[in-house]
């Protein structure tokens, strides 16, 4: 059951460690669009980035109409694949990262809240500590920024119009 209303605010969660060259795509992304929306003088989208995903987050998500994930890929599509998510049915606990498919679960099992979600993942290179975003991944980067920039002035458009 999709518990979400027009009033939720659509929520673009960016992970990864900036420290670590590529690993950083999704917090980068997220921060770059959070800029490019305040200047626009967008309502209705929310940001947030950690360095990784936890049970903490399904209350953001469960608080969301829709949710966008935005992380880096170790291999896969150039210069990122957007894809659907649906709630992992298997939860588990530790004190390492989540998967997006956990904290939908977690969402739905604990919230009742079901908001349709989608992972971005920008495909990276470079995973070194302490060095800048690799060239290649830098180009995959501003295509994928275009792409959501696009996303989000279509009026009233959802992520899966726009696949």
């Amino acid at each position: 059951m999709d518990t979400s209303s027009p009033a939720q605010p659509l929520l673009v969660y960016g992970y990864g460690n900036p420290g670590r060259q590529d690993d950083g795509l999704g917090v980068r992304l997220v921060e770059e669009l959070e800029a490019w929306a305040h200047k626009q003088g967008m309502r209705g989208v929310v940001f947030d980035s950690n360095y990784q995903l936890n049970a903490e987050d399904a209350l953001a998500v469960a608080s969301s109409r829709e949710v966008i994930f935005v992380d880096a890929a170790v291999e896969g599509v150039e210069p990122f694949e957007f894809r659907r998510l649906v709630p992992g049915r298997q939860i588990s606990f530790s004190t390492h990262a989540m998967p997006p498919e956990s904290i939908l679960a977690l969402a739905e099992e604990l919230y009742n809240a079901t908001p349709p979600a989608w992972l971005l993942a920008v495909r990276g290179y470079a995973w070194e500590v302490q060095e800048p975003i690799s060239p290649q991944a830098r180009s995959n980067l501003d295509a994928a920024f275009h792409f959501l920039c696009d996303w989000l002035l279509g009026s009233g458009n959802t992520a899966e119009d726009k696949r």
